[in-house]
């Protein structure tokens, strides 16, 4: 049970996992992106800071720089007296005995120092030599060191008999690393004051100058200075143990002050100048000793010795005398949530210059570029005395342009560039989640009182007539106009689903959580309304209109995200076949009829391969001596399987599929074979003549002109008995490029007839520039010419104009004798129908020939 329900709940867990994620990357845009991308990498690197998973990092670049920075020359206010391995080698023992250092003191002494410091425990006694050296440890200007000691190191006194002003803790305080970068001045423990070896030392040598200590809540105050305490989080570090007062280290350079052996002292042969006035501190720099401690300026460089412990006591030293004295600033550092501002910039800085260039050789040059200038912004302000976050800025400018990057690619790949719309596959993927979504929610939702019926659908959208209007007025206009109609389309949709660009001019839209298909349609209605609006682009007004498919999901079947956008793709194409500008549901059938048409255009393919198509002709009667003059070429097709199949099917389907470029040629080079066969059997005058249709595709084809030329000199035809028929849609689709095409022809000596005249655009404009010799009358005008007073007009018009610009008439659908009587009477050259002869084969057409020479051919009684 337990289990079951586990697995359910991270089923669920993981479909709501994917739907956020698909949703942010649908949803956010790219400027949006940057600002969410540098607010959660900004968070995550601070929050990594503040756990301290950053410290190791920060205080390595903190050790660069220090190296970088720390090159001053030595301290003159110092001398540091060496006890090397050389010194103990000589003295052949370890520790110096008691004597010796009395001695080394002693003759420090003469040369007047302001104070002596010593870096040795002298807790045990040395022999020989324990007064002379406790005489020496008791004159005011000696300091000697002890160790207090704590959890991991024990405590070393200090030694009996010397007033405890004279002494200083010598507790190093090491970093996690094991690299001294802190120097713990002070601390206190209810009424009793502890002071550093150091601070000791500073105190004696700045004494003369009555320069007063105090301590504050915040830190030490020396004269008019003062030395901020290190709180948990100061510069990089995280979660610091801040216990007395600490400072961190300013380092003056590897080599803080001028040095002498021990031996130079004992031997006196030391220049006097060093030690006047100056802080003299003794101490050991012998490695066998082992005091000595990793740096700034040796850590993790294992070729570099490290730095015995006396100088590290001459660097606190020098530290505290020249902030004190020469106004050298100490380190200072920034509040936190000031360096979480910087660090947010640098991520904010990151995702512009990853949305700007997204050329990843171009991105990554200035991302050096701007890393390198994060360095000199730190190491400047380094150099000033500030410790600021490097490592979180540089983090957070890698990683927020990275992930700013990565998003844009993948963005880019899932949006259309034009629109800034979800492209087809991110609207596929919408549409998945969806389907996933509503599957589980159908399984989870065990409650009947819980189960509304909620659906999605998905809007399929068409631009009506964007051709058109992309090839008159520019693709700079018509790319406008797509913008213009995805922001129409978002405005109108808002947050009820999501719009995304499919196609060159389609769009797509998923509507989520509806209860009744009426909210689909009412969508549907308003988006027709809206991109009715006209558009407005330089003052001229562009109209256009949408149509609309929309499909419904079905919970019971299992749809998948490209059936489902096909089906609404496929109410769409009914929406334009029902007069456009509307919207259509998508019903069963209309899938069937698409299957039906692609297994069409399949076996229409294999049909013009096989020969399975085949010409019919039907006679063109002169009506005035009442006897073929020709033949109209009509295509038919014999299907295998179906039998004969209607033109009207298998015609549109070629012209859609561009099957009708070579099946046009197949049908003029079978016609002309035909003729030539007829015109030789029956000499007449004039000739026989033959027409033939040609379609808007062949029209628009470069090598027309050339394949006819070629055709008629291979059957050896005269141009003058070949027609070519032109619908008047065809011809008005564009005006100029139809006319260049006829006059081309017509160089051939080609006869052109407009075809269906009357049914289409209305070109009587343009009829007398069309190079034509003919009009055809659509059969609609004769067929009901006899019925009614207005068709008879219009026939008489057309027949009117036609001879008034030289040009002749044939009469369609002429079916009864009343009709034929009727166009003889209006002066009509030809005719054409089933009153003379239905459409039939070469052989009954060529024995219709035979008997042209019966004088009753034609009159039907």
């Amino acid at each position: 049970m337990i289990a079951q329900f586990t697995k359910k709940l991270s089923l669920l867990l993981s479909l709501i996992n994917s739907y956020c994620q698909h949703k942010a990357i649908t949803t956010l845009s790219v400027k949006q992106s940057v600002l969410t991308a540098s607010i959660l990498m900004a968070g995550l690197v601070l929050a990594t800071r503040y756990m301290g998973g950053l410290q190791f990092l920060e205080l390595l670049a903190f050790d660069q720089m220090v190296r970088l920075v720390s090159n001053s020359e030595p301290d003159e206010r110092l001398l540091i007296v060496a006890i090397t391995e050389a010194d103990i080698e000589k003295l052949k023992k370890w520790p110096i005995s008691d004597q010796t250092l009395a001695q080394a003191l002693k003759n420090l002494q003469q040369y007047k120092p302001k104070v002596i410091g010593i870096d040795l425990y002298r807790n045990i006694p040395v022999p020989p030599g324990e007064n002379a050296l406790l005489k020496e440890l008791r004159l005011p200007n000696v300091i000697s060191i002890y160790e207090i000691g704590g959890v991991d190191a024990e405590t070393v006194p200090s030694i009996r008999g010397v007033s405890p002003q004279q002494t200083g803790f010598n507790d190093l305080l090491l970093d996690a690393d094991g690299v001294i970068r802190r120097n713990l001045m002070y601390a206190y423990e209810g009424e009793k004051k502890y002071y550093s070896f150091s601070l000791q030392l500073s105190l004696k040598y700045l004494a003369e100058q009555n320069i007063s200590f105090k301590t504050r809540p915040d830190g030490l105050q020396l004269g008019n200075t003062t030395f901020p305490a290190l709180s948990t989080h100061s510069g990089g570090y995280h979660n610091l143990d801040d216990t007395g007062y600490q400072v961190l280290v300013s380092y003056r350079s590897m080599n803080v002050a001028r040095q002498v052996t021990l031996s130079q002292v004992l031997r006196g042969e030391i220049n006097p100048n060093l030690v006047k006035d100056k802080v003299v501190l003794i101490g050991t720099t012998a490695p066998s000793i082992k005091d000595i401690f990793f740096t700034p300026y040796n850590a993790g460089q294992s070729a570099k010795p490290r730095t015995p412990g006396i100088f590290l006591h001459a660097q606190f030293v020098s530290q505290i005398l020249s902030t004190t004295l020469d106004r050298k600033p100490l380190f200072w550092f920034w509040s936190e949530w000031e360096e979480a501002l910087w660090i947010f910039s640098w991520a904010l800085i990151g995702g512009v210059l990853a949305c700007r260039l997204r050329h990843p050789l171009f991105l990554g040059v200035v991302g050096v570029v701007s890393w390198a200038g994060l360095c000199g912004i730190c190491f400047y302000i380094f150099f000033q005395g500030g410790w600021i976050p490097f490592v979180p800025a540089a983090l957070t400018l890698i990683t927020t342009g990275i992930s700013t990057f990565c998003y844009v690619l993948l963005r880019s790949s899932l949006h259309d560039p034009l629109t800034d719309l979800p492209n087809r596959d991110c609207f596929l993927k919408s549409l998945e989640v969806a389907i996933a979504w509503q599957r589980r929610r159908t399984r989870l939702i065990a409650n009947s009182q819980l189960r509304q019926k909620t659906r999605f659908a998905v809007l399929f959208l068409n631009l009506d007539r964007f051709k058109i209007i992309n090839e008159s007025l520019g693709y700079q206009v018509g790319d406008q106009l797509l913008k213009n109609t995805a922001q129409r389309l978002k405005a109108s949709v808002r947050n009820k689903g999501t719009v995304a660009r499919v196609g060159g001019d389609e769009f797509a839209i998923l509507l989520g959580n509806i209860s009744h298909t009426s909210e689909a349609t009412q969508l549907a209605d308003e988006l027709q309304q809206q991109i009715g609006i006209p558009f407005q682009k330089d003052g001229q007004e562009i109209f256009t209109s949408i149509s609309i498919g929309i499909a419904f999901n079905q919970s019971e079947l299992n749809y998948h995200p490209v059936e489902l956008l096909r089906d609404a793709h496929i109410a769409m194409y009914r929406a334009k076949d029902l007069g456009k500008a509307r919207h259509q549901v998508f019903a069963t059938g209309m899938h069937t009829q698409v299957i039906k048409r692609f297994q069409l255009e399949a076996d229409l393919r294999r049909g013009i391969e096989l020969e399975e198509l085949y010409l019919v002709y039907q006679p063109i009667v002169s009506l005035i001596t009442e006897k073929i003059a020709g033949f109209e070429a009509l295509v038919r097709w014999n299907h295998p399987k179906y039998g004969s199949v209607s033109p009207l099917e298998f015609v549109s389907v070629a012209e859609e599929t561009g099957l009708i470029i070579p099946l046009g040629k197949w049908i003029f080079q079978a016609a002309c074979r035909q003729l030539s066969i007829w015109q030789a059997q029956f000499p007449v005058t004039p000739p026989l003549m033959m027409s033939i249709n040609l379609s808007g595709q062949q029209l628009t084809q470069p090598d027309l002109v050339e394949y006819v030329e070629q055709s008629l000199k291979e059957t050896g035809l005269d141009a003058r008995s070949v027609k070519l028929e032109i619908t008047e849609s065809v011809a008005m689709q564009d005006v100029e490029a139809a006319i260049t095409v006829m006059l081309r022809l017509r160089s051939l000596n080609l006869r052109l007839s407009i075809d269906d005249f009357g049914t289409g655009y209305s070109s009587l404009s343009y009829l007398h520039r069309f190079p034509v010799n003919t009009l055809k009358i659509d059969r609609s005008f004769v067929s009901r010419m006899t019925d009614t007073d207005e068709d008879a007009a219009i026939v008489q018009t057309i027949v009117m104009l036609s001879h008034s610009l030289g040009m002749d008439i044939v009469a369609e659908g002429v079916e009864t004798v009343e009709q034929k009587a009727k166009l003889q009477a209006l002066n009509c050259e030809y005719g054409q129908g089933y009153f003379f002869s239905k459409p039939v084969d070469s052989k009954t057409a060529t024995a219709l020939l035979q008997n042209q020479c019966s004088p009753c051919l034609g009159s039907r009684e």
